[in-house]
């Protein structure tokens, strides 16, 4: 027992980079929410990109440290504090033996990450650590985190720190995924199933976050956008960052533990760089979608992943 849960917040979670190639099998693919910032925080403190951290989402929690180690915060910024004094974000932060994490509320968006260095040890569920609360499968026994957990820190996958700190702060957005005004899309496997009046609705207003958000999927309030014939959908697969079209005209986003298939429209898709961005939306952002071609997503997502 290396860290102990004083307060767990509204909902932290154990998460990695998620469980892959199981949704033909009906497994949610899961992992953290926003992994841009998740990524950059184990970078931080020198683990590879994928170990598992703490995932917060709108307040923190207050957690002991039983041994000295190295963590880093990233994501939307909360309140944090080490033993009382301010702590920084998307910074290497030795911590030391029996000092209090305490991490308060949002300052901005909906998710921050906590890496430590060696990442948290626990079993893994179908090769990840990833929790999913509605199969109440892997991480901590498969819920959020509770008052009085205890958790084990893992042993360093890399001796030395090979990522160069000065290179991750200086030529990464660590900001990205909160600026979250705008988020591109491409166009869905039911693209045709909409007028140009639908497609003018959807790219020319504004829409704005329900109270109705999790990890499954994002509900949206806005102009309602109904589909120009009255064809009915067979079940099929859907895809992370789906922009499903239900019978009221208000979108869903499918988000990293929906369900793995669906029998509303798919209008459109989030791409993929800017699926952290959702990860970062809470209850009444407002943000407008920003149409672009298939070939400048995949270019912009290479470049992405070349540069983490």
């Amino acid at each position: 027992m290396e860290i102990k849960v004083i307060n767990p917040g509204i909902q932290t979670t154990i998460q990695d980079l998620g469980r892959q190639l199981y949704g033909p099998f009906g497994v949610s693919t899961c992992g953290a929410a926003d992994n841009y910032s998740f990524k950059i925080a184990n970078l931080i403190v020198g683990n590879k990109p994928s170990e598992a951290a703490l995932e917060m989402t709108l307040v923190g929690g207050i957690y002991r440290f039983y041994k000295n180690t190295t963590i880093c915060l990233s994501g939307s910024v909360f309140s944090a504090k080490i033993n009382n004094k301010v702590c920084p974000f998307n910074k290497k932060i030795n911590i030391k033996k029996n000092s209090v994490l305490e991490i308060g509320q949002t300052t901005d968006g909906s998710r921050c990450y906590l890496a430590i260095k060696g990442g948290i040890n626990v079993k893994k569920y179908l090769g990840s650590s990833s929790t999913h609360l509605g199969t109440k499968t892997g991480g901590e026994n498969g819920h959020a985190l509770k008052k009085g957990d205890l958790l084990n820190i893992g042993k360093p996958k890399i001796n030395r720190d090979v990522y160069n700190y000065n290179d991750i702060i200086n030529k990464v957005d660590l900001k990205y995924s909160t600026k979250r005004s705008i988020i591109r899309i491409t166009k869905g496997p039911q693209k045709d199933w909409f007028n140009n009046l639908n497609w003018d609705t959807l790219l020319k207003k504004t829409f704005k976050v329900s109270k109705y958000f999790d990890r499954m999927g994002i509900r949206l309030e806005g102009p309602s956008i109904k589909q120009k014939n009255s064809n009915q959908m067979l079940t099929q697969g859907i895809s992370l960052g789906g922009i499903q079209i239900p019978g009221n005209g208000q979108p869903i986003i499918s988000f990293v533990d929906h369900q793995t298939t669906g029998g509303y429209p798919v209008i459109a898709n989030v791409i993929t760089i800017d699926i952290c961005k959702v990860g970062q939306l809470k209850k009444g952002d407002s943000f407008q979608f920003d149409l672009v071609k298939m070939k400048t997503a995949e270019a912009m997502r290479i470049e992405q992943s070349t540069l983490l």
